[in-house]
């Protein structure tokens, strides 16, 4: 089983250039072509595999599509998506990292998606056990029983969505 081990190092309304504040509109794409996942490196998961059994996307700076600020694998389960991983680039872990939001860009990103499908933003996902107050304190999220899983509902999808895409 996967679970989502991102930290959400906090809500903007794009992404936040760490050093300068600077920020930067941001596209999520589709990816149609798993060559571009041949050529990463250094980042936590195997996302051409990934790439096998899920839809992926990329998070990128607008007019820079080349480099790739996070990846999410996503699921359609028919009444909700279900975030299947989720990365930051390696330059964007860490205290050194380049940019804020992108973890908060792509779960907007995920709720949105769910939102055009008619599912009203609901979303789903494994959380690591360390992680899931992290998660009810930045997203909204809700524990379902005892396990890992988790849920942003409606109201919450609204508040990312409207945060990251206006």
């Amino acid at each position: 089983m996967k679970f989502v081990d991102i930290i959400i190092d906090k809500l903007t309304n794009s992404i936040c250039n760490k050093i300068t504040g600077d920020t930067f509109d941001t596209n999520v794409l589709r990816i149609y072509n798993g060559n571009e996942l041949k050529k990463l490196h250094d980042w936590n998961f195997n996302w051409e595999y990934e790439y096998r059994y899920g839809e992926v996307f990329k998070l990128t700076i607008t007019g820079n599509e080349k480099i790739i600020q996070g990846l999410i694998s996503i699921e359609d389960k028919g009444n909700s998506i279900f975030i299947n991983l989720i990365e930051n680039a390696p330059f964007n872990i860490g205290k050194n990292k380049t940019y804020d939001g992108v973890a908060g860009n792509l779960f907007a990103f995920a709720c949105m998606l769910s939102s055009d499908k008619e599912y009203s933003g609901f979303v789903s996902f494994v959380a690591k056990t360390n992680l899931i107050a992290h998660y009810k304190e930045f997203l909204g999220a809700r524990q379902i029983g005892s396990s890992g899983l988790m849920i942003i509902n409606e109201k919450e999808a609204k508040i990312l969505i409207n945060k990251y895409f206006k």
